[in-house]
């Protein structure tokens, strides 16, 4: 067989030296390439053992367009959809609809590591070991909610379309359809009205999820779906939150920071005696009361705090952070996160991650203020990116020689007129339902968790939904779920807010 191929590969080559420049030219352009269906799924059964409930489910993996005002499909989104089977009542079943963030990272990370049936075969720190690939994640909350993982244009599968001519957009018209703080959020609404409509979901209770930059998209998506789609949420879970949009800059960006250093510090052994003898959550509620009533004071001072108490101040922070007095003051009590990363542990010969300072690094040198790489992305590409690859084409079935973007290029991507703190303020207003879960992990540099609970403490200033807003934490970092311990309690935490935000029958969406 193998010598009849390659006989006949011979003569296709043979008759295609002879082909006139016309037929040359036609041959050519009907070479294959990689493109991706627009509108395509592949549907596979599963079954589940997950918190304790045995289960069929079915995976429907592939495509769905995203379509402009005129009917017409601009691109196509790549999606895993999630179903269990026995359940009688869709119309109560919810309905968690997730996305990572970047801008430009696919939904590979809590697709195959947090919520989905599957997780990553990592340690159980969450460090890469072989043979890689995904094993059954017992703690999923597909038990509980059907989930669909959406992949933004140009991550993943996702990509954007040509005209009915053929033709591809500019750069610049792209940027202005998908690659912003906006319209991000009003291409995705639209997406999403699709396919809550084409699955029939739209009795549904539903739940956005974001994660990272992930939180921004989703804080936007809630007004944008309400007001626009008139789609009503029960819930928005923010991991490992950004800013969105809720200012912090100067004093209070810095003085935001000290909190997770201490974290840090403590998880390296990095501390004095009387801190490391103490547990994290003990050290943590010293360092918070400190931060909020010593250290942001004294850095609104800048230079008309007195040199005494800048000199007290130092001394704190060193001891809080791990740093010597001396680098404190000459960082003007300021210190710099990439610094940070680089100079905890210099002494030792080591960096420390940024997305979780848990992870280690080594440099080229001592030298410098900053990492030569960050530790902790690497090791999760390392295991993340030939597990989603053989995941999908392999158990999911889905086929294609389109390039699976871990990170998409999206940039520039338009950051103005970021109001989605407020949308999700807004949205939280006019629907009585809608709640907030925060999740981070207390290792994240680069969205720390102390931002995060500010970002919990200013999303309503009226304090009048504080109620509705929860903020959980984890001994983990950026993705706490890649910690053993954290994935069940990560899913823990996302069940029961899932379950406590259902509406009883009778429980109308009202103000008393």
């Amino acid at each position: 067989m193998k010598l009849v191929s390659q006989a006949v590969a011979a003569t296709c080559v043979a008759a295609t030296l002879m082909l006139s420049p016309l037929a040359h030219a036609q041959q050519e352009a009907s070479l294959p390439s990689a493109k991706i269906a627009a509108d395509d799924v592949v549907v596979t059964s599963h079954r589940a053992n997950i918190n304790g409930e045995r289960f069929e489910y079915t995976a429907t993996t592939g495509t769905q367009p995203v379509f402009d005002d005129n009917g017409d499909a601009t691109a196509t989104l790549f999606f895993t959809y999630y179903e269990r089977q026995d359940v009688k009542n869709r119309e109560e079943r919810p309905l968690l609809i997730s996305f990572n963030g970047g801008p430009g990272s696919a939904s590979v990370w809590m697709h195959i590591a947090y919520t989905g049936p599957k997780s990553l075969r990592v340690d159980d720190e969450g460090f890469p070991i072989m043979p890689y690939g995904v094993k059954d994640n017992p703690h999923s909350v597909l038990d509980v909610a059907d989930i669909v993982f959406v992949n933004p244009v140009n991550t993943g599968y996702s990509r954007v379309l040509p005209n009915e001519k053929g033709e591809m957009p500019s750069r610049e018209q792209q940027q202005k359809m998908f690659f912003g703080v906006n319209a991000d959020v009003s291409y995705l609404a639209d997406w999403v009205n699709t396919f809550v409509t084409r699955h029939e979901r739209w009795r549904s209770p539903k739940y956005l999820i974001g994660e990272s930059y992930g939180t921004t998209r989703v804080s936007g998506l809630a007004l944008e779906l309400q007001n626009r789609q008139w789609m009503y949420l029960n819930g928005v879970v923010l991991v490992s939150p950004t800013e969105i949009g809720i200012n912090r800059e100067g004093p209070v960006e810095a003085a935001n920071r000290l909190p997770y250093f201490a974290a840090t510090a403590w998880y390296h052994d990095a501390l004095g005696e009387d801190l490391q003898s103490k547990d994290l959550l003990e050290v943590l509620e010293e360092v918070e009361a400190y931060t909020l009533n010593t250290y942001l004071p004294a850095l609104a001072k800048g230079a008309m705090l007195p040199a005494e108490e800048r000199d007290a101040v130092a001394a704190e922070v060193a001891r809080f952070s791990g740093l010597s007095k001396q680098t404190v003051l000459r960082a003007n009590l300021d210190i710099n996160p990439r610094f940070f990363w680089k100079e905890l542990l210099r002494d030792r010969g080591q960096t420390v991650g940024r997305l979780d300072s848990r992870y280690l690094g080594i440099d080229r040198d001592d030298v410098g203020d900053s990492p030569d790489y960050n530790a902790e992305l690497t090791s999760w590409l390392h295991s993340f990116t030939p597990a989603i690859n053989y995941y999908l084409r392999e158990e999911l079935g889905y086929e294609t020689d389109v390039k699976y973007n871990m990170f998409g290029p999206v940039h520039p991507w338009d950051r103005t007129n970021n109001n989605t703190g407020e949308n999700l303020r807004q949205a939280m207003a006019q629907n009585p339902y809608l709640n907030v879960l925060i999740q981070s992990g207390y290792y994240d540099g680069a969205t720390n968790y102390f931002d995060a609970k500010y970002t919990g403490w200013h999303l309503d200033p009226s304090s009048r939904m504080s109620d509705r807003i929860d903020f959980k934490g984890y001994r983990s970092g950026h993705m706490m779920y890649l910690r053993a311990e954290d994935l069940k309690l990560s899913n823990d935490d996302l069940r029961n807010f899932i379950k406590s935000t259902l509406p009883a029958k009778s429980e109308a969406a009202k103000y008393e």
